[in-house]
């Protein structure tokens, strides 16, 4: 049987493709979009920094910065005064600040600082003893800043030299024996600026200065403060928010043309957690005492769960009240 032919094959269909060499290149992607940056971080604010401030409704008749520089003489560079002195120290359950600095009157009139400032801790271990000295003369006196220097440095090196005793008798509580010790070493340093007066051929009383004795032992079990001094000055006390005054001003007494307030001063404590203690010469003493103003301030500011630092304290010190342009001269405790 034939087999019939097969038929013819059908032309291929057409399929419109273009060659790959004629291929158009793809178009590459646009990258993706870079992220908008960030926009700028804003300065962290600075922390606050100490100002200072004046009380009440009126400013003081001076600025409050330094203006003009005291005369020097090149042949005694070495007996500069600073316009400013900073110390500070923590020992055991306390803290302590102190500073000294130029009055506004002085700054403004280009004049020395009148007051002293010396801290020192003799002894080592927990038998030392942290000493601070304040000194202050009248501003209108000749030669009351060399007078609290002298002052000061001798009954400082004085107590440097009965160290062992003054601490032994601080842990026992002999507080007779204290007392009595410090007033002898007192007594001595103003016997000299009285010898010292004759020499200049000054009064007695142009050629002295008041004097704050600050004693504090480095032993932590020991909290008993010991504080001295004769004339000008004062010792105050913040406790549970309130100031005491430990050493209110007497009357002149009637029978002596000496004010009371110019004897020995006397006054050891047991310090009480929470407890500042104040001692200051006479041009932040007068004020703490004649304006409710400052000591509401200092009482608001010193409450804090932790003291000041040192250019914090030096802020507080100067707070400014209109009539009291004297130096300043202070030192604080804070009871842990």
């Amino acid at each position: 049987m034939a087999v019939p032919p097969m038929p013819p094959p059908e032309p291929p269909a057409w399929r419109w493709e273009v060659p790959p060499e004629a291929r158009p290149e793809a178009a590459p992607e646009p990258p993706p979009a870079a992220a908008p940056p960030p926009p700028p971080t804003a300065p962290a604010p600075a922390a606050g920094r100490p100002e200072v401030h004046h009380l009440g409704d009126r400013a003081p008749t001076y600025a409050p910065e330094p203006g003009a520089l005291p005369s020097a003489d090149p042949a005694a560079v070495e007996a500069l005064t600073p316009d400013t002195v900073l110390e500070g120290a923590r020992y055991g359950t306390y803290t302590l600040r102190a500073a000294s600095l130029r009055g506004d009157s002085a700054r403004f009139r280009g004049e020395a600082r009148r007051d002293f400032l010396l801290t020192a801790r003799f002894g080592g271990g927990d038998e030392a003893l942290v000493l601070v000295v304040l000194a202050g003369g009248d501003r209108a006196a000749p030669g009351a800043a060399e007078a609290a220097a002298e002052l000061g440095r001798s009954v400082a090196a004085a107590v440097g030299r009965s160290q062992e005793r003054l601490a032994d008798d601080i842990r026992a509580g002999r507080r007779d024996a204290l007392r009595s010790g410090l007033q002898r070493l007192t007594d001595r340093g103003y016997g000299r600026l009285r010898a010292r007066a004759a020499e200049l051929g000054l009064a007695e009383d142009a050629y002295t200065a008041g004097l704050r004795g600050l004693l504090l032992p480095v032993d932590p079990q020991c909290r008993t403060r010991v504080c001295f001094g004769s004339g000008a000055g004062g010792l105050f006390r913040l406790r549970s928010g309130a100031w005491q005054d430990l050493e209110p001003v007497e009357e002149t007494s009637p029978e002596s043309a000496e004010p009371a307030e110019r004897g020995f001063r006397f006054r050891a404590s047991v310090a009480r957690p929470g407890d500042t203690l104040l001692l200051c010469s006479g041009g932040l003493a007068e004020p703490m005492r004649e304006e409710a103003s400052l000591p509401a301030e200092l009482a608001v500011r010193w409450s804090e769960p932790e003291p000041p630092g040192l250019a914090a304290f030096l802020a507080d010190t100067q707070l400014r009240l209109k009539g009291y342009a004297d130096d300043r001269t202070a030192a604080a405790v804070w009871e842990a």
